[in-house]
């Protein structure tokens, strides 16, 4: 028989709560402070990293590809499905891009911030900023509606997609920027705190990947403002909460990418669509 699994976040404890919802200002380089924090409990969420200006030029970006994908039907980058949906006005939308940088050069010219730099210290030597790898630069289009096809992404772990993909489990993390605000009432980014560190049990099996959406006692919520950087640890266990609002005031756009290491493993148009990707097409 099977323990139970660690409790990693204890909900009772008021210092504990204080410290998770500890921001920082991401610089040149990372500090002491941040590495522990983000060793500790396998994410880190930095305040302002992208501009008013910036954020803004992100979603013109972003609007200008969709119209492109929308008008040739694109349905796959690299093998990545494109998920299409309907938006809170019953327009079509692109709900989910994959490798959205390599069709803008204003979202490539983001991933060259030198600030980004910094955080390959969390990963480790010779790592790299996945752009051409994985899935690239995602950007997400969350919307509660009844048409929406993006709702919600049931607890997963990244590094579980390369155990699908028949790779080794390489060290990586995830890098979210909010381009808009995402309050509790949004959804938003769950985290398992400090399930980075969990067995190799736990990791395969503490939830059943992608198919369960299901509150957790020892979740924290990440709410951040537009401009906003995340980082989560690839192997901690996180998802993407439904909002309790619906329509407009549920809109909830981000974009992702990760920094890897390991050996370099580009896509292109002629790679295989990833195992795990079927089983995203049951969730909403």
């Amino acid at each position: 028989m099977q323990s139970a699994p660690k409790t990693y976040f204890m909900t009772d404890s008021i210092t504990k709560k204080e410290e998770l919802n500890q921001t920082f200002v991401l610089g040149d380089q990372l500090t002491k402070e941040q590495i522990s924090f983000f060793g500790k409990y396998g994410f880190i969420h930095f305040t302002n990293f992208f501009t008013p200006d910036q954020v803004a030029k992100a979603l013109t970006a972003m609007e200008e590809v969709e119209k492109e994908w929308i008008r040739n039907n694109v349905t796959k980058v690299n093998g990545i499905p494109i998920k299409y949906g309907t938006d809170e006005n019953g327009n079509t939308i692109v709900q989910r891009f994959a490798f959205a940088s390599l069709n803008s050069p204003v979202l490539h010219e983001f991933l060259a911030d030198p600030r980004l730099l910094a955080l390959k210290d969390f990963v480790g030597n010779d790592c790299r900023i996945g752009e051409y790898e994985k899935d690239g630069l995602v950007i997400s289009h969350y919307v509660n509606t009844e048409e929406s096809q993006l709702t919600k992404l049931g607890w997963h772990t990244d590094g579980m997609r390369d155990v699908f993909a028949g790779f080794r489990l390489d060290p990586m993390v995830n890098v979210g920027i909010s381009l808009d605000d995402s309050p509790r009432e949004k959804g938003g980014l769950r985290v398992l705190p400090g399930t980075h560190k969990q067995n190799i049990y736990e990791f395969f099996f503490r939830k059943k990947h992608f198919i369960d959406n299901r509150d957790d006692k020892n979740e924290f919520a990440i709410e951040t403002k537009a401009g906003d950087l995340t980082v989560h640890h690839g192997r901690v266990w996180h998802r993407a909460a439904l909002a309790s609002v619906k329509g407009a005031a549920s809109k909830r756009r981000m974009m992702y990418f990760p920094i890897i290491a390991g050996k370099f493993k580009p896509k292109s148009e002629k790679s295989k669509t990833p195992i795990y990707h079927h089983f995203q097409r049951v969730v909403r």
